[in-house]
């Protein structure tokens, strides 16, 4: 039997990067579990690799209207649901000086009002003991240029995390937050001019304590114990960063 046998499990922005990484623990575990991601053939990708056991909904965590349908599929497909990891996020390099009110608004549509709204949607359907994982960043507390509106988002974000937290009690359902740092998931390359993301990867590893980026499978394994295992924690922020955001 698996660790994770009977368990239903939604990932929001589950098919790349640590959200699929999860995903992909999660189902080797004997979990069921549903996805949601913007792009059809990433979806379809991850499914593939995914196997038998997962089922994938295309959805923009921005839009209220795809989370509502997300919502019904959850529903129609499991019923009740044992941990929610909303992984969905974006983040753009943009000088402060150079950002704009859209490119403002999508982040913190994405990064903060999207997985607040995700919770709301899904909440009726978690089982009491249930897991809510949300997924800040170290950029709430460090400031790193060029991410100032994506760090805004995720500081609000680590906020909402408290708020659910306490508001969620009643209903016996926890909500923390998973922290990550530089973690190797291919988001400089896609973000950033081939030899820029090079050297700014070069000098993000040299100024780690650890000398080096985070492997997805570490955020996963962090999310899974958020979910599942730590059953006398809520409104927590765990950081996987290699300590760059305490040492």
């Amino acid at each position: 039997m698996g660790v994770y046998d009977g368990r239903n499990v939604v990932i929001v922005g589950g098919s790349s990067g640590f959200g699929f990484t999860t995903a992909q623990m999660l189902v080797n575990g004997g979990a069921r579990i549903l996805i949601s991601g913007r792009s059809r053939p990433a979806l379809d990708s991850a499914s593939e690799r995914l196997g038998p056991n997962a089922v994938a909904v295309r959805g923009d965590i921005a839009s209220l209207p795809d989370l509502d349908v997300l919502a019904e599929r959850v529903k129609s497909e499991f019923g009740t649901v044992d941990a929610l990891f909303v992984s969905a996020g974006v983040t753009r390099f943009t000088p402060f000086e150079e950002m704009t009110a859209q490119a403002y608004d999508e982040l913190l549509a994405i990064n903060a009002k999207g997985p607040y709204f995700a919770v709301q949607k899904l909440v009726p359907l978690l089982r009491e003991g249930s897991g809510v994982v949300l997924t800040t960043s170290v950029a709430n507390v460090l400031g790193i240029p060029m991410i100032s509106a994506y760090s805004a988002a995720k500081a609000a974000l680590r906020s909402m995390t408290r708020g659910l937290a306490r508001e969620l009690l009643p209903r016996k359902i926890r909500v923390n937050a998973v922290s990550p740092g530089p973690i190797d998931t291919g988001i400089l390359e896609k973000a950033l001019p081939e030899e820029e993301a090079k050297q700014t990867k070069k000098q993000m590893m040299a100024d780690n304590p650890m000398a080096r980026f985070g492997e997805p499978i570490e955020v996963a394994r962090a999310v899974a114990y958020l979910a599942f295992d730590a059953t006398f924690t809520t409104g927590a922020e765990l950081v996987v960063d290699g300590g760059a955001s305490q040492l």
